[in-house]
């Protein structure tokens, strides 16, 4: 019993403002929306707030009259994270996939040296093919 109030205690006195929305995104109002869409798939949409998130996308069907058409899309997104950095965040979506890029999205490591070296080892000396496998 004493670790049950113990534990009600610690779950009363727990921070757990980082996971609720502050009041003042809860309580946004739009200050822009905006749809457009046409005939042939084409479209255009953008959207702000008055808390400092915007958003904005174009798209239309890549080839509308082949048998697979392909929807593309090109948009930009901007908003304030909790620790005040303005987040950018620009997107093309096509047959290629998803495509976003920003400053604030992780990069991988640098290819090492000595990978490197092995690789080009390799370009300028393939391998010979052996007589025994064909």
């Amino acid at each position: 019993m004493k670790y049950l109030v113990l534990f009600t205690f610690a779950l009363a006195a727990a921070d757990v403002s980082h996971i609720v929305p502050k009041s003042s995104d809860r309580d946004a109002k739009i200050l822009k929306q905006e749809l457009d869409v046409g005939l042939e798939g084409q479209y255009q949409w953008a959207i702000e707030t008055d808390n400092g998130i915007s958003q904005h996308e174009h798209g239309a069907l890549n080839n509308p009259q082949a048998e697979n058409p392909a929807q593309v899309a090109q948009g930009e997104a901007q908003w304030t994270s909790p620790e005040g950095e303005v987040i950018k965040l620009q997107y093309v979506a096509d047959e290629n996939g998803y495509q976003p890029q920003g400053s604030h999205l992780p990069t991988p490591p640098p290819i090492p040296e000595a990978i490197l070296r092995a690789l080009e080892y390799i370009r300028a000396h393939p391998p010979k093919e052996d007589p025994a496998s064909k």
